[in-house]
């Protein structure tokens, strides 16, 4: 392809793109396709020769975008947001045309060095303490295995990578039992072992217990294992638990273990002042997340690693071969050390066009709406009588669920709300994910995408109240 055939089919994507943007409200929610369907619309072989783009890209309009479920509608209420915004992906787009390799200072020194810059940019909009150095890791996931890689080393006094795990006494992992899977999945790729992760109770607000937490931790000190990490949660995945940071932080340091906050979602309101009040024992954390990739206009990935021992998280993932050598070693940063994968994208771009464009003020504003679009919600579906709320709102979460009167706790009223929400992501108006709490099924209504306006919030519980109320005619 030319550069002036780029060009003409550059700016025809870029006129498709605004018009996606200006018009995504149009389409259904959720892809309405049934499993296979666009399977059947791509050869079971590749083509010999090669298609003009026109074709392509009328292929990509009339058979993928009908299996796209459209996260940057309005109307999406669904699991947690993965926002985008037009200086996002401006940023991709730059990105993408550069193709920059950004594993060393070396090989992209702007890359490196903004990524230095913006992260602490964010740590000062979000009120962070000073002593946290940030990193751009892919996701929360990537963090928290990053940071229990480190916990186990710290633990094992750096052997468990020289000698392997079968050495060393056995580790034990701490969380919630409202916290994301992601902590399960990474205490057994790094080989501790799920049979070695505590799921701690919860209060009656879904916080961690920090009474229960020590006496686990005890318990297995006596038995002869070696507490490695604590994983805490600020608005974990099902109700938005917030677990207490200072009580759990002053366990952690009676008994020299490192403690990571997993704050994916709900990090991004300590751009709030008010919302801060979650931080509270934050000194405490050796290594924290959250993702401005979910509710700060930042396109997927993006997510914010800060860490208070750099020097840790290095000599845990630190190789040297003669290739990655560089004569600036000692006088940069190579954020290679930092993650897991040797590969980096220019992630800081986009960061820094997102704040850049909008300032730390408009996407306070931003926050602060979805928050209080949230706060009417839950006064709409308190004043219905067969509707209830099953756990307290966190931020711009809400659980509820149908009981229509006189229906009792049972099986059946499970199961009716769980014909309710796929009726719901069925009709294609918005969309919405399942939840059990304490045990029993609801539904999670989550406020967060870029364009969202009280009236998208008012239409999504119109259409709740409609289906639910013809489901149980």
């Amino acid at each position: 392809m030319s550069p002036e055939e780029f060009r003409r089919h550059a700016h025809n994507f870029v006129d498709w793109m605004a018009d996606y943007m200006e018009s995504v409200e149009q389409y259904p929610v959720r892809a309405q396709t049934a499993p296979g369907d666009i399977a059947a619309t791509i050869p079971d072989a590749p083509p010999e020769e090669g298609e003009g783009m026109e074709r392509i890209f009328a292929d990509f309009k009339s058979d993928v975008i009908p299996g796209i479920t459209h996260w940057q509608h309005p109307r999406f209420f669904a699991y947690f947001p993965a926002n985008s915004s037009p200086p996002s992906v401006l940023a991709e787009m730059l990105t993408a045309t550069l193709g920059a390799q950004c594993m060393l200072w070396q090989t992209s020194p702007a890359a490196t060095e903004m990524e230095t810059k913006v992260l602490d940019w964010l740590r000062q909009m979000t009120g962070l303490p000073e002593g946290l150095t940030g990193v751009i890791q892919d996701s929360a996931s990537g963090a928290i295995l990053c940071a229990l890689l480190t916990a186990r080393e710290k633990a094992t006094g750096w052997q468990a990578n020289e000698k392997g795990l079968g050495t060393q006494p056995t580790l034990t992992v701490y969380t919630s039992n409202q916290t994301h899977s992601a902590t399960e999945k990474n205490v057994k790729i790094i080989g501790l072992g799920r049979e070695n992760l505590r799921l701690i109770d919860v209060d009656e607000n879904f916080s961690m217990r920090p009474d229960l937490l020590e006496a686990q931790i005890e318990a297995d000190i006596a038995a002869g294992c070696i507490p490695a990490c604590v994983v805490a949660s600020i608005g974990a995945t099902g109700v938005g638990a917030v677990d207490p940071l200072r009580a759990i932080g002053e366990i952690c340091e009676r008994h020299k273990i490192f403690l990571h906050v997993d704050a994916a979602w709900a990090g991004t309101a300590w751009l709030l002042p008010e919302q801060r009040w979650m931080l509270d024992g934050i000194e405490y954390a050796d290594s924290l997340v959250f993702n401005p990739h979910k509710w700060m206009l930042t396109n997927f990935d993006c997510s914010a690693h800060f860490v208070k021992d750099p020097d840790a998280l290095i000599r845990t993932l630190s190789i040297l071969p003669e290739f990655l050598k560089s004569r600036e070693q000692g006088q940069i940063i190579d954020y290679r050390d930092w993650s897991v994968p040797l590969g980096r994208r220019f992630r800081a771009l986009k960061l820094w066009m997102v704040i850049r464009s909008y300032g730390a003020d408009g996407l306070r504003k931003i926050v602060r709406h979805h928050i209080e679009l949230a706060a009417e919600l839950e006064a709409w579906i308190a004043a219905e009588p067969d509707f209830e709320i099953v756990a307290p709102r966190s931020l711009a979460l809400i659980n509820f669920r149908y009981r229509p009167e006189g229906m009792p706790e049972s099986e059946d009223l499970d199961r009716l709300n769980g014909t309710l929400l796929q009726r719901i992501n069925d009709d294609g108006r918005i969309y919405l994910t399942q939840n059990k709490v304490r045990g029993r099924a609801a539904i999670r209504f989550s406020i967060g995408q870029t364009n969202t306006e009280r009236r998208h919030v008012a239409e999504g519980w119109d259409v709740v109240k409609e289906i639910a109320r013809d489901l149980h005619r």
